[in-house]
Protein backbone atom coordinates (compact mmCIF):
# COMPACT_ATOMS: atom_id res chain seq x y z
CA UNK A 1 0.00 0.00 0.00
CA UNK A 2 1.36 2.97 -1.24
CA UNK A 3 -0.09 6.94 -0.86
CA UNK A 4 0.00 9.85 -2.80
CA UNK A 5 -0.37 13.73 -2.49
CA UNK A 6 -4.26 14.98 -3.78
CA UNK A 7 -1.93 17.61 -5.40
CA UNK A 8 0.74 15.72 -6.96
CA UNK A 9 0.21 11.98 -8.10
CA UNK A 10 4.02 11.79 -8.29
CA UNK A 11 4.99 12.27 -4.85
CA UNK A 12 4.58 9.04 -3.29
CA UNK A 13 5.45 7.65 0.15
CA UNK A 14 4.67 4.52 2.31
CA UNK A 15 2.05 4.54 4.81
CA UNK A 16 4.73 4.66 7.73
CA UNK A 17 5.74 7.73 6.08
CA UNK A 18 2.38 9.20 5.27
CA UNK A 19 1.65 8.72 8.89
CA UNK A 20 4.57 10.38 10.22
CA UNK A 21 4.58 13.66 7.26
CA UNK A 22 0.72 13.90 7.95
CA UNK A 23 0.20 16.50 5.51
CA UNK A 24 2.44 16.30 2.02
CA UNK A 25 4.90 18.54 1.70
CA UNK A 26 3.20 20.45 -1.50
CA UNK A 27 0.25 21.24 0.96
CA UNK A 28 -1.73 18.26 -0.38
CA UNK A 29 -3.49 15.57 1.80
CA UNK A 30 -2.04 11.85 1.34
CA UNK A 31 -4.59 9.47 -0.05
CA UNK A 32 -4.14 5.44 -1.31
CA UNK A 33 -3.37 4.78 -4.18
CA UNK A 34 -6.14 2.37 -3.95
CA UNK A 35 -9.38 1.81 -1.69
CA UNK A 36 -8.61 -2.04 -1.10
CA UNK A 37 -11.97 -4.18 -1.62
CA UNK A 38 -14.11 -6.15 1.13
CA UNK A 39 -15.81 -8.43 -1.54
CA UNK A 40 -17.14 -10.72 1.38
CA UNK A 41 -18.29 -9.49 4.64
CA UNK A 42 -18.66 -13.05 5.96
CA UNK A 43 -15.39 -12.84 7.37
CA UNK A 44 -16.26 -9.98 9.58
CA UNK A 45 -19.45 -10.79 11.19
CA UNK A 46 -18.46 -12.69 13.96
CA UNK A 47 -15.20 -10.36 14.69
CA UNK A 48 -15.16 -7.66 18.07
CA UNK A 49 -14.01 -4.05 17.70
CA UNK A 50 -10.64 -4.95 18.32
CA UNK A 51 -10.69 -7.64 15.53
CA UNK A 52 -12.10 -5.57 12.56
CA UNK A 53 -10.41 -3.23 13.30
CA UNK A 54 -6.94 -5.35 13.06
CA UNK A 55 -8.51 -7.02 9.97
CA UNK A 56 -8.96 -3.12 7.97
CA UNK A 57 -6.11 -1.63 9.02
CA UNK A 58 -3.55 -4.31 7.72
CA UNK A 59 -5.70 -3.11 4.29
CA UNK A 60 -3.71 0.24 4.72
CA UNK A 61 -1.09 -0.08 6.78
CA UNK A 62 0.58 -3.55 5.95
CA UNK A 63 3.99 -2.23 6.38
CA UNK A 64 3.72 -1.44 9.86
CA UNK A 65 3.18 -5.23 10.54
CA UNK A 66 0.66 -7.68 11.85
CA UNK A 67 2.40 -8.00 15.49
CA UNK A 68 2.79 -4.03 15.75
CA UNK A 69 -0.89 -3.56 14.30
CA UNK A 70 -1.85 -6.00 16.93
CA UNK A 71 -0.16 -4.40 19.93
CA UNK A 72 -1.64 -0.77 18.78
CA UNK A 73 -5.04 -1.83 18.61
CA UNK A 74 -5.14 -4.01 22.11
CA UNK A 75 -3.53 -1.15 23.36
CA UNK A 76 -5.87 1.62 21.96
CA UNK A 77 -9.12 -0.17 22.85
CA UNK A 78 -8.89 -1.32 26.17
CA UNK A 79 -10.25 -0.21 29.53
CA UNK A 80 -10.21 2.96 29.10
CA UNK A 81 -13.21 2.57 26.95
CA UNK A 82 -15.78 2.50 29.70
CA UNK A 83 -17.75 0.05 26.78
CA UNK A 84 -17.01 -3.28 26.57
CA UNK A 85 -17.83 -3.18 22.56
CA UNK A 86 -16.21 0.14 22.72
CA UNK A 87 -18.91 1.44 20.78
CA UNK A 88 -22.76 0.64 21.23
CA UNK A 89 -25.69 0.76 18.57
CA UNK A 90 -28.98 1.78 20.25
CA UNK A 91 -32.22 1.55 18.56
CA UNK A 92 -34.19 4.48 18.85
CA UNK A 93 -37.61 5.45 17.38
CA UNK A 94 -36.60 3.57 14.32
CA UNK A 95 -32.90 5.03 14.01
CA UNK A 96 -29.99 3.74 15.01
CA UNK A 97 -27.69 5.82 16.98
CA UNK A 98 -24.10 4.64 16.75
CA UNK A 99 -22.50 5.87 20.08
CA UNK A 100 -18.76 6.57 19.59
CA UNK A 101 -18.17 8.52 22.54
CA UNK A 102 -17.36 5.68 25.46
CA UNK A 103 -13.73 6.64 25.40
CA UNK A 104 -11.72 8.50 27.65
CA UNK A 105 -12.44 12.31 26.61
CA UNK A 106 -16.38 11.27 25.83
CA UNK A 107 -16.26 11.83 21.56
CA UNK A 108 -15.94 10.24 18.71
CA UNK A 109 -12.52 11.29 18.35
CA UNK A 110 -11.14 9.22 20.82
CA UNK A 111 -11.79 6.01 18.41
CA UNK A 112 -8.95 7.16 16.00
CA UNK A 113 -6.70 8.94 18.70
CA UNK A 114 -6.26 6.19 20.84
CA UNK A 115 -4.53 4.06 17.75
CA UNK A 116 -2.68 6.95 16.91
CA UNK A 117 0.54 7.55 19.08
CA UNK A 118 1.14 3.88 18.76
CA UNK A 119 0.89 4.28 15.03
CA UNK A 120 3.30 7.08 14.78
CA UNK A 121 6.00 5.31 17.49
CA UNK A 122 5.75 1.83 15.03
CA UNK A 123 6.31 4.12 11.64
CA UNK A 124 8.96 6.14 13.52
CA UNK A 125 10.58 2.79 14.63
CA UNK A 126 10.23 1.19 10.69
CA UNK A 127 11.39 4.91 9.21
CA UNK A 128 14.86 4.91 12.05
CA UNK A 129 13.54 8.48 12.79
CA UNK A 130 15.81 9.69 15.92
CA UNK A 131 14.12 13.06 16.05
CA UNK A 132 11.47 13.78 18.53
CA UNK A 133 8.07 14.10 17.05
CA UNK A 134 6.00 16.96 17.75
CA UNK A 135 2.33 16.57 17.06
CA UNK A 136 0.42 20.11 15.52
CA UNK A 137 -3.22 20.16 15.79
CA UNK A 138 -6.20 22.99 15.66
CA UNK A 139 -9.25 21.81 17.39
CA UNK A 140 -12.92 23.07 16.98
CA UNK A 141 -13.39 21.06 20.30
CA UNK A 142 -12.89 17.44 21.05
CA UNK A 143 -10.13 16.51 18.84
CA UNK A 144 -7.60 18.41 21.12
CA UNK A 145 -8.80 16.71 24.40
CA UNK A 146 -8.79 13.51 22.47
CA UNK A 147 -5.38 14.13 20.74
CA UNK A 148 -3.87 15.42 24.42
CA UNK A 149 -4.79 12.06 25.94
CA UNK A 150 -3.74 9.92 23.68
CA UNK A 151 0.16 11.60 23.16
CA UNK A 152 0.13 12.48 27.18
CA UNK A 153 3.18 10.92 28.85
CA UNK A 154 4.42 9.19 25.20
CA UNK A 155 8.20 9.22 25.20
CA UNK A 156 9.65 11.41 21.75
CA UNK A 157 6.72 12.76 21.42
CA UNK A 158 5.35 16.58 22.21
CA UNK A 159 2.03 17.88 21.17
CA UNK A 160 0.70 21.33 21.06
CA UNK A 161 -2.78 22.27 20.68
CA UNK A 162 -4.43 25.46 19.31
CA UNK A 163 -7.93 25.68 19.98
CA UNK A 164 -10.63 29.33 19.56
CA UNK A 165 -10.35 30.80 22.61
CA UNK A 166 -13.69 31.63 23.22
CA UNK A 167 -15.28 29.17 20.71
CA UNK A 168 -15.58 25.38 22.05
CA UNK A 169 -17.77 24.80 24.99
CA UNK A 170 -16.71 25.11 28.63
CA UNK A 171 -15.93 21.75 29.60
CA UNK A 172 -14.32 20.98 26.08
CA UNK A 173 -12.00 24.08 27.34
CA UNK A 174 -11.24 22.74 30.78
CA UNK A 175 -10.47 19.33 29.05
CA UNK A 176 -7.82 20.56 27.33
CA UNK A 177 -6.64 23.80 29.82
CA UNK A 178 -6.41 21.54 32.74
CA UNK A 179 -4.36 18.79 30.83
CA UNK A 180 -1.67 17.02 32.38
CA UNK A 181 1.78 15.94 31.18
CA UNK A 182 5.60 17.99 30.24
CA UNK A 183 5.08 17.20 27.11
CA UNK A 184 1.63 18.55 26.50
CA UNK A 185 1.31 22.47 25.40
CA UNK A 186 -2.48 24.33 24.59
CA UNK A 187 -2.50 27.55 22.78
CA UNK A 188 -6.13 29.66 22.98
CA UNK A 189 -6.61 31.48 19.92
CA UNK A 190 -7.58 35.06 19.86
CA UNK A 191 -9.66 34.05 16.67
CA UNK A 192 -12.07 31.36 15.63
CA UNK A 193 -11.09 27.47 14.25
CA UNK A 194 -10.28 28.90 11.07
CA UNK A 195 -7.59 30.87 12.48
CA UNK A 196 -6.35 28.17 14.22
CA UNK A 197 -6.54 25.54 11.36
CA UNK A 198 -5.22 27.73 8.59
CA UNK A 199 -2.53 28.94 11.39
CA UNK A 200 -0.96 25.39 11.86
CA UNK A 201 -1.32 24.88 7.89
CA UNK A 202 0.98 28.01 7.04
CA UNK A 203 3.14 26.64 9.67
CA UNK A 204 3.29 22.86 8.31
CA UNK A 205 3.93 24.58 4.24
CA UNK A 206 6.74 27.15 5.99
CA UNK A 207 9.73 24.39 4.79
CA UNK A 208 12.20 27.60 6.66
CA UNK A 209 10.25 26.99 9.84
CA UNK A 210 10.27 23.06 9.87
CA UNK A 211 14.27 22.96 8.74
CA UNK A 212 14.94 25.24 11.50
CA UNK A 213 13.20 22.99 14.04
CA UNK A 214 15.05 19.95 12.68
CA UNK A 215 18.31 21.28 13.47
CA UNK A 216 16.84 21.42 16.97
CA UNK A 217 16.11 17.35 16.44
CA UNK A 218 11.95 17.84 16.14
CA UNK A 219 10.33 17.18 13.28
CA UNK A 220 6.37 18.04 13.10
CA UNK A 221 3.13 15.88 12.47
CA UNK A 222 -0.38 16.40 12.76
CA UNK A 223 -3.31 14.69 15.07
CA UNK A 224 -6.24 16.12 13.23
CA UNK A 225 -7.24 14.05 10.00
CA UNK A 226 -5.51 15.77 7.54
CA UNK A 227 -2.95 12.38 8.77
CA UNK A 228 -4.49 9.36 7.10
CA UNK A 229 -2.89 7.26 10.54
CA UNK A 230 -6.03 9.27 11.80
CA UNK A 231 -8.98 9.08 8.97
CA UNK A 232 -8.56 5.35 8.69
CA UNK A 233 -9.38 3.98 11.75
CA UNK A 234 -12.81 5.94 11.55
CA UNK A 235 -13.84 3.53 8.56
CA UNK A 236 -13.87 0.69 11.05
CA UNK A 237 -16.63 1.91 13.24
CA UNK A 238 -19.36 2.11 9.95
CA UNK A 239 -18.21 -1.72 9.08
CA UNK A 240 -18.75 -2.69 12.80
CA UNK A 241 -22.15 -1.04 12.99
CA UNK A 242 -23.48 -2.07 9.70
CA UNK A 243 -22.21 -6.36 10.94
CA UNK A 244 -24.03 -5.55 14.11
CA UNK A 245 -27.35 -4.81 12.25
CA UNK A 246 -26.92 -7.87 10.39
CA UNK A 247 -26.38 -9.75 13.18
CA UNK A 248 -29.82 -8.38 15.41
CA UNK A 249 -31.67 -9.22 11.90
CA UNK A 250 -32.59 -5.93 11.47
CA UNK A 251 -31.11 -5.95 7.97
CA UNK A 252 -30.05 -8.39 5.76
CA UNK A 253 -25.80 -9.42 4.19
CA UNK A 254 -25.57 -7.11 1.62
CA UNK A 255 -29.11 -4.66 1.87
CA UNK A 256 -28.31 -1.31 2.01
CA UNK A 257 -28.28 1.66 4.90
CA UNK A 258 -27.88 4.89 5.11
CA UNK A 259 -25.42 6.86 7.15
CA UNK A 260 -25.80 10.40 8.79
CA UNK A 261 -22.56 11.91 9.65
CA UNK A 262 -22.66 15.49 11.40
CA UNK A 263 -19.71 16.90 9.59
CA UNK A 264 -17.69 20.17 10.16
CA UNK A 265 -14.05 18.99 8.62
CA UNK A 266 -15.53 16.05 6.64
CA UNK A 267 -13.56 13.63 8.32
CA UNK A 268 -15.79 11.29 9.55
CA UNK A 269 -18.13 11.35 6.98
CA UNK A 270 -15.08 10.81 4.30
CA UNK A 271 -14.36 7.71 5.93
CA UNK A 272 -17.65 6.11 5.68
CA UNK A 273 -17.19 7.27 1.95
CA UNK A 274 -14.13 5.05 1.83
CA UNK A 275 -15.98 2.56 3.77
CA UNK A 276 -18.97 2.24 0.81
CA UNK A 277 -16.02 2.61 -1.89
CA UNK A 278 -14.31 -0.75 0.02
CA UNK A 279 -17.20 -2.46 -0.41
CA UNK A 280 -19.76 -1.69 2.73
CA UNK A 281 -23.18 -1.39 1.07
CA UNK A 282 -24.56 2.00 1.47
CA UNK A 283 -27.47 4.05 -0.18
CA UNK A 284 -26.71 7.05 0.86
CA UNK A 285 -24.46 9.20 2.65
CA UNK A 286 -26.32 12.41 4.51
CA UNK A 287 -23.89 14.95 5.12
CA UNK A 288 -25.83 17.01 8.50
CA UNK A 289 -24.29 20.85 8.91
CA UNK A 290 -25.17 23.26 11.15
CA UNK A 291 -25.15 27.21 10.44
CA UNK A 292 -22.21 27.06 9.07
CA UNK A 293 -23.49 24.94 5.86
CA UNK A 294 -20.99 25.97 3.66
CA UNK A 295 -20.83 21.78 2.69
CA UNK A 296 -24.44 22.38 2.03
CA UNK A 297 -23.87 24.76 -0.55
CA UNK A 298 -21.37 22.79 -1.99
CA UNK A 299 -23.18 19.85 -2.83
CA UNK A 300 -26.71 21.62 -3.48
CA UNK A 301 -25.03 24.17 -5.88
CA UNK A 302 -21.81 23.19 -6.47
CA UNK A 303 -19.89 26.27 -4.94
CA UNK A 304 -17.56 26.08 -1.63
CA UNK A 305 -17.46 29.50 -0.35
CA UNK A 306 -15.94 30.61 3.18
CA UNK A 307 -16.62 34.19 2.28
CA UNK A 308 -18.64 34.16 5.17
CA UNK A 309 -18.35 35.69 9.09
CA UNK A 310 -18.57 32.01 11.21
CA UNK A 311 -21.09 31.45 13.24
CA UNK A 312 -20.70 30.27 17.06
CA UNK A 313 -23.39 27.19 17.23
CA UNK A 314 -24.48 25.02 20.01
CA UNK A 315 -22.22 22.41 17.92
CA UNK A 316 -18.60 24.17 18.53
CA UNK A 317 -17.03 21.03 16.56
CA UNK A 318 -18.76 21.57 13.53
CA UNK A 319 -18.32 25.28 13.07
CA UNK A 320 -15.68 25.39 10.60
CA UNK A 321 -15.70 26.99 6.80
CA UNK A 322 -12.60 25.23 5.62
CA UNK A 323 -13.70 21.78 5.85
CA UNK A 324 -10.03 20.29 5.16
CA UNK A 325 -10.80 16.87 4.11
CA UNK A 326 -12.92 17.77 1.27
CA UNK A 327 -9.67 17.84 -1.07
CA UNK A 328 -9.48 14.47 -0.61
CA UNK A 329 -13.19 13.55 -1.81
CA UNK A 330 -12.56 16.31 -4.78
CA UNK A 331 -9.89 14.16 -5.68
CA UNK A 332 -11.92 11.53 -6.03
CA UNK A 333 -15.04 13.19 -7.51
CA UNK A 334 -12.80 14.77 -10.24
CA UNK A 335 -11.06 11.37 -11.46
CA UNK A 336 -7.98 11.82 -9.57
CA UNK A 337 -7.03 15.04 -11.27
CA UNK A 338 -4.64 16.85 -9.54
CA UNK A 339 -4.24 19.62 -11.47
CA UNK A 340 -8.08 20.91 -10.67
CA UNK A 341 -7.68 20.09 -6.88
CA UNK A 342 -4.24 22.24 -6.87
CA UNK A 343 -6.57 24.50 -9.12
CA UNK A 344 -9.09 24.24 -6.81
CA UNK A 345 -7.26 24.48 -3.26
CA UNK A 346 -5.48 27.72 -4.22
CA UNK A 347 -8.67 29.57 -5.59
CA UNK A 348 -9.73 28.76 -1.96
CA UNK A 349 -6.79 30.67 -0.25
CA UNK A 350 -6.90 33.48 -2.71
CA UNK A 351 -10.51 34.27 -3.65
CA UNK A 352 -12.01 32.59 -0.99
CA UNK A 353 -14.23 30.15 -2.94
CA UNK A 354 -13.84 27.75 -6.03
CA UNK A 355 -16.95 26.67 -8.14
CA UNK A 356 -17.00 23.13 -8.97
CA UNK A 357 -16.78 21.22 -12.69
CA UNK A 358 -19.74 18.69 -13.40
CA UNK A 359 -19.23 16.66 -10.67
CA UNK A 360 -21.36 13.37 -9.49
CA UNK A 361 -22.38 13.96 -5.48
CA UNK A 362 -25.29 11.66 -6.42
CA UNK A 363 -23.98 9.61 -3.30
CA UNK A 364 -24.86 12.27 -1.00
CA UNK A 365 -27.57 14.04 0.83
CA UNK A 366 -26.33 17.25 2.75
CA UNK A 367 -28.39 19.53 4.08
CA UNK A 368 -28.53 21.91 7.54
CA UNK A 369 -29.85 22.41 10.99
CA UNK A 370 -30.14 26.02 12.77
CA UNK A 371 -30.24 26.06 16.54
CA UNK A 372 -34.41 26.03 16.75
CA UNK A 373 -33.96 22.48 15.00
CA UNK A 374 -31.34 21.53 17.31
CA UNK A 375 -33.36 22.18 20.09
CA UNK A 376 -36.23 20.40 18.93
CA UNK A 377 -34.12 16.86 18.24
CA UNK A 378 -32.67 17.10 21.82
CA UNK A 379 -36.13 17.43 23.43
CA UNK A 380 -37.94 15.32 20.95
CA UNK A 381 -35.55 12.58 20.70
CA UNK A 382 -35.65 12.76 24.93
CA UNK A 383 -39.18 12.87 25.11
CA UNK A 384 -40.40 10.57 22.75
CA UNK A 385 -37.72 8.41 22.94
CA UNK A 386 -36.44 8.26 26.38
CA UNK A 387 -32.45 9.25 24.88
CA UNK A 388 -30.31 11.95 25.34
CA UNK A 389 -28.67 13.45 22.51
CA UNK A 390 -25.66 15.95 22.22
CA UNK A 391 -26.11 18.94 19.94
CA UNK A 392 -24.05 17.64 17.05
CA UNK A 393 -26.19 14.17 17.09
CA UNK A 394 -29.10 16.42 17.08
CA UNK A 395 -27.95 18.34 13.92
CA UNK A 396 -27.47 14.90 12.43
CA UNK A 397 -30.86 13.78 13.77
CA UNK A 398 -32.73 17.09 12.49
CA UNK A 399 -31.12 17.07 8.77
CA UNK A 400 -32.00 13.26 8.34
CA UNK A 401 -35.83 13.95 9.72
CA UNK A 402 -35.64 16.25 6.46
CA UNK A 403 -34.15 13.69 4.32
CA UNK A 404 -37.08 11.95 4.75
CA UNK A 405 -39.26 14.57 4.08
CA UNK A 406 -37.48 15.28 1.06
CA UNK A 407 -37.17 11.47 -0.27
CA UNK A 408 -39.51 9.18 1.88
CA UNK A 409 -36.93 7.09 2.24
CA UNK A 410 -37.37 4.09 4.41
CA UNK A 411 -33.75 2.52 4.13
CA UNK A 412 -32.49 1.59 7.61
CA UNK A 413 -30.37 4.39 8.76
CA UNK A 414 -26.95 4.68 11.35
CA UNK A 415 -26.25 8.24 12.83
CA UNK A 416 -23.10 8.66 14.27
CA UNK A 417 -23.62 10.09 17.46
CA UNK A 418 -20.10 11.64 18.52
CA UNK A 419 -20.61 12.83 21.72
CA UNK A 420 -21.53 12.05 25.46
CA UNK A 421 -24.86 14.84 26.01
CA UNK A 422 -22.51 16.34 29.18
CA UNK A 423 -20.00 17.95 26.92
CA UNK A 424 -22.85 20.07 26.32
CA UNK A 425 -25.09 20.83 29.56
CA UNK A 426 -26.40 23.92 28.75
CA UNK A 427 -27.90 23.70 25.41
CA UNK A 428 -28.96 19.60 26.48
CA UNK A 429 -30.36 20.69 29.63
CA UNK A 430 -32.78 24.30 28.33
CA UNK A 431 -33.44 22.12 25.42
CA UNK A 432 -35.31 19.56 27.69
CA UNK A 433 -36.73 22.17 29.77
CA UNK A 434 -34.72 22.94 32.83
CA UNK A 435 -34.04 26.44 33.57
CA UNK A 436 -30.29 27.66 32.99
CA UNK A 437 -30.37 31.16 33.91
CA UNK A 438 -27.59 32.33 35.94
CA UNK A 439 -26.64 28.93 36.86
CA UNK A 440 -23.08 27.72 37.10
CA UNK A 441 -22.13 24.34 33.96
CA UNK A 442 -21.60 21.82 36.36
CA UNK A 443 -24.99 23.11 38.55
CA UNK A 444 -26.44 22.81 35.30
CA UNK A 445 -25.22 19.53 34.86
CA UNK A 446 -25.97 18.29 38.16
CA UNK A 447 -29.87 19.46 37.65
CA UNK A 448 -29.61 16.65 34.04
CA UNK A 449 -28.57 14.05 35.57
CA UNK A 450 -31.53 14.64 38.11
CA UNK A 451 -34.34 15.04 35.28
CA UNK A 452 -32.60 12.16 32.95
CA UNK A 453 -31.76 9.98 35.59
CA UNK A 454 -27.68 9.35 33.68
CA UNK A 455 -24.86 9.64 35.83
CA UNK A 456 -22.56 12.47 35.10
CA UNK A 457 -19.29 10.82 33.56
CA UNK A 458 -16.29 10.46 35.86
CA UNK A 459 -14.29 12.02 32.78
CA UNK A 460 -16.13 15.60 33.30
CA UNK A 461 -17.24 15.50 36.63
CA UNK A 462 -13.65 15.44 37.67
CA UNK A 463 -13.08 18.39 36.13
CA UNK A 464 -14.41 20.52 38.23
CA UNK A 465 -11.86 20.81 40.87
CA UNK A 466 -8.90 20.08 38.47
CA UNK A 467 -5.96 23.12 38.40
CA UNK A 468 -5.65 25.12 35.19
CA UNK A 469 -2.13 23.70 33.54
CA UNK A 470 -2.03 25.82 30.50
CA UNK A 471 -2.79 29.55 30.48
CA UNK A 472 -1.34 30.34 26.80
CA UNK A 473 -3.04 33.03 24.88
CA UNK A 474 -1.86 34.30 21.55
CA UNK A 475 -3.02 35.43 18.03
CA UNK A 476 -2.52 33.81 14.84
CA UNK A 477 0.44 35.49 14.08
CA UNK A 478 2.38 34.64 17.03
CA UNK A 479 1.92 31.04 16.73
CA UNK A 480 5.37 30.37 15.20
CA UNK A 481 6.62 31.84 18.64
CA UNK A 482 4.35 30.05 21.19
CA UNK A 483 5.82 26.74 19.55
CA UNK A 484 9.93 28.03 19.79
CA UNK A 485 9.07 29.02 23.16
CA UNK A 486 7.67 25.17 24.56
CA UNK A 487 10.69 23.37 22.90
CA UNK A 488 12.78 26.15 23.50
CA UNK A 489 14.42 26.49 20.20
CA UNK A 490 15.58 29.35 18.34
CA UNK A 491 17.74 32.32 18.78
CA UNK A 492 16.42 33.26 22.29
CA UNK A 493 17.53 29.69 23.69
CA UNK A 494 20.18 29.11 21.20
Amino acid sequence: MEYFSTRNKELKVSSSQAILQGMSRDGGLFVPISLPLIEDLDPLMDMDYREMALFILEKFFPQLGNKNLKEAVNRAYDTKFTNEKIVDLKTIMGVNFLELFHGPTLAFKDMALSILPHLLKFSKAIEGIDKEIVILTATSGDTGKAALEGFAHVEGIKIIVFFPEKGVSKVQQLQMITQEGENTFVVGIKGNFDHAQSGVKAIFNDENFKEELKKDNYILSSANSINIGRLIPQIVYYFYSYCQLVKRQEIIKGEKINIVVPTGNFGNILAAYYGKHMGLPVNKLISASNNNNVLTEFFNKGKYDRRRELILTSSPSMDILISSNLERLLFQLTGEDEELVKDKMKELSEKGYYETVELDTSEFYSNYADEEDVNRSIRDVFMEGDYLIDPHTAVAYSVYKKYKEDTKDETKTIIASTASPFKFGKKVASSIGIDIRGKDEFFILEELSKKTGISIPENIKSLKDKPIVHKNISTKENMKNMIKGFLRVGDIYG
